[in-house]
């Protein structure tokens, strides 16, 4: 009797112990908040860019954050369930094409290079590339300043793409975060950043930069930001195509691009801005 009960009291254990192992492997699998369970709903966005997606802690804030939050939402995906996923400009086409995230909504401007790779849905926003510079320095008024300066810009962006077409002369540098190219300009070791100008205005608003750092102001391309999605995917565009119409009419676009670009003094062009979709194909 004594054996029996104890064979009944090993299988017992044995069995709780392979139920709270499931249960384990449940919690692991789903990172990045809970979401009742549910699978993860993966979004590529830049950590390093205030005002637009800057990770900081656990928390992730600014304007394509917003954007995503509010179009996965429409998705059918609470903000709990989405997992943030670092995308830097050079593996934004990779983490798509592959399915590492669902999408990407990282100041990420639609061109036909691009399209060979990947779908946008979008536009949502419409910048223009400019030059951030130390706010001592009056030698650099625009590109047709740059030639013999030293330009930083980071890898597989569009701004580095235009700067080696519209200045050949410019001594062209290429990091692979814009934050490198932010430390590289306060130490003087190059002496301009290139790219849009929200990111740049989020640079040069941050505590440890004000009165550093200055934005030119003079914009020399038409940035148009999209939400990168796998090729070819049609019917997810027109989903979130209807998802960001309504953000727009509803007045929470505004009220993301007041929260998110209003503190660094961010003027939006009205004229270009709240943009209208392009037709999904």
């Amino acid at each position: 009797m004594k054996i029996r009960q104890i064979g009944a009291l090993t299988a017992a254990s044995v069995l709780a112990l392979g139920l709270a192992a499931c249960g384990d492997s449940a919690k692991d699998g789903g990172t990045g908040g809970g979401g009742g369970g549910g699978s993860k709903f993966k979004v590529g966005i830049k950590f390093d860019q205030p005002g637009m997606g800057l990770k900081k802690g656990n928390d992730y804030t600014g304007l394509d954050v917003d954007v995503a939050t509010y179009v996965a939402n429409e998705l059918g995906h609470k903000a709990g369930d989405i997992q943030w996923v670092q995308a830097p400009s050079a593996q934004r086409e990779t983490l798509i094409s592959t399915g590492q995230v669902d999408m990407v909504v990282a100041t990420y401007s639609i061109n036909d290079k691009r399209k060979a790779t990947v779908s946008f849905a979008g536009p949502y926003f419409i910048a223009g590339q400019d030059l951030l510079i130390r706010a001592d320095d009056s030698s650099i008024t625009g590109p047709d300043s740059l030639t013999g300066k030293k330009l930083c810009s980071v890898t597989g962006s569009t701004s580095a793409e235009n700067v080696k077409k519209e200045v050949p002369g410019v001594q062209l540098q290429e990091f692979g975060t814009y934050s490198e190219c932010v430390a590289a300009l306060v130490s003087k070791g190059v002496d301009a950043l290139t790219t849009d100008n929200t990111i740049l205005a989020g640079y040069a608003s941050q505590d440890q930069y004000k009165g550093k750092l200055k934005v030119v102001g003079k914009t020399f391309s038409e940035e148009r930001y999209g939400i990168g999605i796998k090729k070819g995917d049609t019917a997810t565009c027109d989903k979130i195509n209807t998802a960001l119409a309504k953000m727009i009419s509803s007045g929470e676009w505004q009220k993301a691009i007041d929260k998110n670009l209003g503190p660094a003094g961010f003027q939006v062009d009205k004229s270009k801005n709240p943009p209208k979709q392009d037709a999904c194909s």
